[in-house]
């Protein structure tokens, strides 16, 4: 009995001599950030900027003004439209590398994994090279004859969405990829047996059962869209306030710290409320593709 104590006690110390380095990691750079971001959105803003320690609410309240709420309605919508965007161009892609062989999908999950290790913000400016009025395209198309005078593809709305969809529809396809690629072919095969066609079989069996892989791709894309402040800079000339946007010019412009926090802290709280739900549609494993 003893030594089974001693064996238990020692591999107690050695669990948590393992543990402790990522708890102390994840302590200093979320918990304790977090924690200070969450108690500085209940602090005033100085004369001249910077932090009073002084309790209130009104940050939270000047949340619900007109301004800000027009911000995050436009905000939404963008994110909504770069989400649906996403969702209808990487389900195919999505789609059609599940049925291929594994290492054929492997090269292609790779390919579609090579965009994260350069800056997004430096491909985002091949974009202006591309759009401009003096651009590729637009040169392409006077040469052509197909138009009298460049187009303004750049700095509008149009290209911010482009932008966002650019940036964002690998985390489409890696969910819905796993979430595919776990797909019972049998029930497939089954359906066709029993007389369903094709459309009928995707929206009756595919469709529900890869809803994780949907739902998982929403949070991936939706909510970082929300602060991808620099696309809209780069794609909208500086010109479009996105929640992005108005959290770093309270912080740089403004110098209301406590303001940009209590947004800061609606972001977050946005997002802990979309992965709690998808924890109860899916696995956070299938965020990601294996």
């Amino acid at each position: 009995m003893e030594e089974r104590k001693k064996r238990n006690k020692k591999g107690t110390g050695f669990a948590i001599a393992m543990v402790s380095p990522t708890a102390l990691v994840l302590i200093l750079f979320i918990v304790i950030p977090l924690v200070y971001v969450l108690v500085m959105s209940f602090m005033s803003r100085g004369t001249y900027g910077g932090i009073v320690y002084k309790f209130t609410t009104e940050n939270y309240r000047n949340v619900f003004q007109s301004l800000y709420m027009d911000v995050f309605m436009k905000s939404a919508g963008w994110s909504l439209l770069s989400t649906i965007i996403c969702l209808l161009v990487g389900y195919p892609v999505a789609y059609y590398i599940a049925l291929m062989p594994k290492k054929k999908a492997s090269a292609m999950i790779l390919l579609i994994s090579i965009p994260f290790w350069t800056s997004s913000m430096a491909r985002l400016y091949s974009f202006v090279i591309l759009l401009n009025t003096s651009g590729i395209l637009n040169t392409f198309l006077e040469n052509m004859h197909l138009i009298r005078e460049p187009i303004q593809f750049l700095y509008t709305g149009g290209a911010v969405v482009v932008g966002m969809v650019y940036c964002l529809i690998p985390f489409a396809i890696l969910p819905l990829y796993t979430s595919i690629s776990k797909l019972d072919r049998s029930l497939i095969e089954a359906s066709k047996d029993l007389g369903a066609g094709p459309v009928k079989t995707f929206f009756r069996i595919t469709l529900p059962l890869t809803s994780g892989g949907i739902f998982g791709s929403v949070v991936m894309i939706f909510i970082p869209s929300l602060g991808y402040y620099y696309v809209t800079d780069i794609m909208g000339g500086g010109t479009s306030l996105v929640m992005g946007t108005l959290i770093k010019n309270q912080f740089t412009t403004a110098k209301n710290w406590p303001q940009g926090a209590a947004i800061s802290m609606i972001l977050i709280v946005a997002t802990i409320l979309l992965l709690f739900l998808y924890t109860r549609k899916g696995n956070l494993e299938d965020l990601g593709a294996r």
